[in-house]
């Protein structure tokens, strides 16, 4: 996997294979030694991680896992048995309500404060966990005992996730956070558009806590208030915050979730919305010199010299984060293909480590991260798979409840069959 050994003109290919398996290597080698929890961050230099990590970072490292054992780079049983592992050491880990806290120490499963109120459960942190975790589910659909045990569990940590509580009572929006400690007081509801279009499809489809379509139109869609239509740098943007916000708002959801001729009432098309934002990226950073020399693009939530920042057009630090370009391969594939060569050649390849590429580089000065981070590492496998064969949205867009979620909020879906009601797996 040593990128100089890539041929003079590599073909694409060849340079996915690659980037795909290093970047694999972060959530296989570079997890926890006991545990297989990947960390939330790990050093270029090879430096001891911090022994933290964050549960998004878990569902993205199950999503590679899935990934590298459909191209080969592991077993089918060192795959179940590292996601087997995973799971016996979330279900030690405290929930709250059934959704798990941000951060968890690697090796006691006990809860790490995110900040000073929030200590408690994390629901779209979760929500990534269970996008993983369910398309492990459909992955590994044997009859062996170990696989029934395996869906077991994991059918049985969704059914726990108490999504109608995080409603307040009320047929409004989802919150983000609730702590026994300090109750609602992060008071932060989730509204769109954003990366958390997941968890309104989750929490609509569970069979045990279900929200009703009412969350949905007037939390997410503030009755039609996520609405756009404005144009930027000549592009149309149906959704969203002017310019559309960082890049990862296109990614998340859509690592699992497949937009290709996802529709409801407030967007003919999703994939078309993921376009747009990744076009006015795009083309905004064809317009900064820095950027347009160095032939990179993609702004993101990222580490930059200044600390983690949600980099943006409306943002801009001067901070490129590969992982922006790189999941964008299933939306804009020339531009994607382009930037990968360039930050393949970058500084004589400079921003390649044993891990893949490092979390982001600043072009105008020269400033490289010394860090990989769960939540950029894992769209890079996920969207880079999802454009080469679609395993990932197959996988997802066949599991019961997010078909129910998606029936029961209005979605259609000219890619794939949502169908009626069903029962609750295993049922």
């Amino acid at each position: 996997m040593n990128f100089s050994q890539l041929p003079p003109d590599p073909s694409l290919d060849d340079c996915l294979d690659k980037i795909q398996s290093r970047t694999f290597r972060f959530f296989w080698d570079g997890a926890h030694p006991e545990s297989g929890l990947p960390f939330d961050k790990c050093f270029v230099s090879g430096a001891p991680s911090p022994n933290m990590v964050s549960i998004s970072g878990v569902g993205f490292g199950v999503l590679a896992i899935i990934v590298a054992c459909e191209r080969q780079w592991i077993s089918r049983s060192q795959a179940l048995a590292r996601i087997s592992t995973i799971i016996d050491h979330l279900r030690h880990s405290p929930t709250f309500r059934g959704a798990f806290a941000h951060f968890i120490d690697g090796s006691t499963n006990d809860v790490i404060r995110f900040s000073g109120r929030d200590d408690g459960g994390d629901l779209v942190e979760t929500t990534l966990l269970m996008q993983g975790l369910i398309c492990a589910r459909e992955y590994f659909a044997g009859e062996t005992s170990r696989e029934e045990k395996l869906r077991a569990d994991i059918t049985r940590l969704y059914d726990e996730v108490e999504w109608n509580w995080f409603t307040r009572g009320k047929d409004g929006a989802l919150y983000w956070h609730w702590s026994p400690n300090y109750d609602w007081a992060m008071n932060l509801p989730i509204r769109g558009w954003n990366e958390a279009l997941s968890c309104y499809v989750l929490a609509a489809g569970s069979d045990t806590h279900p929200i009703s379509p009412k969350s949905y139109r007037a939390g997410w869609a503030r009755s039609g208030a996520m609405l756009n239509g404005e144009i930027y740098l000549g592009t149309e943007l149906p959704l969203g915050e002017p310019y559309g916000g960082p890049l990862f708002i296109s990614h998340y959801s859509f690592c699992a979730l497949d937009p290709r001729g996802l529709s409801d009432r407030y967007c003919s098309n999703y994939h078309d919305q993921a376009v747009a934002h990744t076009r006015i990226n795009h083309d905004y950073c064809l317009t900064v010199p820095d950027y347009a020399n160095a032939g990179v693009w993609g702004l993101s939530a990222s580490d930059g010299p200044q600390g983690y920042g949600a980099h943006s057009p409306t943002f801009d630090r001067g901070v490129i984060a590969p992982t922006a370009a790189l999941s964008s391969f299933p939306f804009l594939p020339a531009e994607a293909e382009s930037a990968m060569r360039a930050l393949l050649q970058y500084g004589d390849g400079k921003l390649l480590g044993a891990f893949g590429f490092v979390d982001a580089f600043v072009p105008k000065t020269g400033w490289v991260a010394g860090t990989y981070l769960a939540i950029d590492q894992g769209p890079i496998i996920a969207m880079i798979e999802n454009y080469r064969s679609g395993l990932l949205w197959r996988l997802f867009m066949n599991a019961p409840e997010v078909r129910r979620g998606l029936m029961r909020l209005g979605f259609t879906s000219s890619t794939h069959a949502i169908g009626a009601e069903m029962p609750s797996p295993g049922a």
